[in-house]
């Protein structure tokens, strides 16, 4: 019995040694040996072997790329503002021993080299420079941080900065400016979209003007053409029939009142007017001659001779009204004459 519990602790005792010796570790996992207090190897994945009591595992980092956010810092700007600013870190261990025994804490160190780097950047610069330089910081805060973790053995693969915030009166400023800014563009826009309505409104307008005026010029232009060709024919039928010097001048007399037909308080009597009325003086006193010769022949047949008496001369009202009787009958046959020419003309043209 005793010699059953004897095997039993050196088989454990084997068991517990052989379990000692053996390390196995894990993917994206470094282990660093010391042997009596000083470092001796690191350990890579998978199945490793080291001596018990003599060997120990210091320190098991995590080789993978691994991201750290700050807590929020305040940042003096070069106005003398503070803002609160903070980053988020990407970092991977590219030497596991020199992260193990470099630095005491790498973590701490890079936090606060950030944040120093921040500061110096950020106290040359203003709040709004600031704002709108983050890929300027970035890249700046990336190398300095490359540059000052390579012999902790740790690689700083980005730095983004997360959030700035400003003081909350500056805020509220910033927020009337842009809501200043959006009023003044939509001022703006209203005005131009205004104009460019005025502008297509008065286009519209001038091209009314302009079709109006056309069409009013083409009218006239017809109007006109058709006056010309209405009196040319009138006069060519005048002429083909060869009217009466009294007709014409009748006619001229008659179209005197159309001078006043339009209510003129001023109208000028043409210098022809004259020449009218010697026309028709002549055809008054032509007409009184004939009456006299008339008379007189009838008092020679009849055997009166001289003693009868000559019957006397028409009055003017008798006058002018045979003269217009005599104007009308001559009128109306060189209407009547126009009209024929003019039906002859149709009808050739047809």
């Amino acid at each position: 019995m005793e010699l059953l519990l004897i095997v039993l602790v050196l088989i454990g005792l084997v068991v517990g040694g052989v379990a000692s010796t053996v390390r196995i570790v894990p993917q994206a996992r470094r282990y660093n040996i010391e042997r009596f207090g000083r470092y001796r190897i690191t350990l890579q994945p998978g199945l490793n072997f080291v001596i018990p009591l003599v060997d120990r595992v210091n320190t098991k980092l995590d080789v993978r790329e691994t991201v750290y956010s700050s807590n929020p810092r305040p940042v003096i700007t070069e106005d003398n503002l503070v803002v609160n600013i903070d980053t988020v870190l990407y970092y991977q261990i590219t030497d596991p021993r020199a992260a193990a025994y470099e630095v005491a804490n790498y973590l701490q160190a890079i936090d606060q080299l950030t944040v120093t780097t921040l500061r110096n950047l950020i106290g040359s610069m203003d709040l709004e420079k600031t704002l709108t330089s983050r890929e300027t910081i970035n890249a700046r805060l990336r190398e300095v941080l490359d540059d000052a973790t390579g012999k902790w053995g740790i690689r700083v693969n980005r730095v983004e900065i997360k959030a700035i915030d400003p003081p909350a009166s500056i805020k509220e400023a910033m927020e009337k400016q842009m809501r200043a800014e959006r009023d003044k563009r939509a001022a703006i826009l209203h005005a131009e979209g205004k104009r460019a309505s005025l502008i297509l409104e008065a286009e519209g307008t001038r091209q009314k003007s302009i079709l109006e005026a056309e069409g009013h010029q083409q009218a006239r232009v017809l109007e006109a053409d058709g006056e010309a060709k209405a009196l040319e024919r009138v006069f060519q039928a005048v002429h083909a029939n060869d009217a009466d010097a009294k007709v014409l001048a009748y006619k001229y007399l008659e179209m005197l009142p159309s001078l006043a037909a339009h209510g003129n308080s001023f109208w000028v009597i043409p210098g022809e007017l004259t020449e009218a009325m010697r026309t028709v003086t002549g055809a008054f006193a032509d007409s009184a001659s004939k009456s006299a010769a008339n008379s007189k022949d009838n008092g020679t047949d009849n055997g009166q001779g001289d003693e009868r008496r000559t019957p006397p001369l028409p009055g003017p009202r008798n006058a002018i009204e045979q003269a217009q009787r005599e104007a009308h009958e001559e009128a109306a046959k060189a209407v009547e004459a126009a009209k024929e020419e003019s039906a002859r003309a149709d009808r050739i043209v047809g």
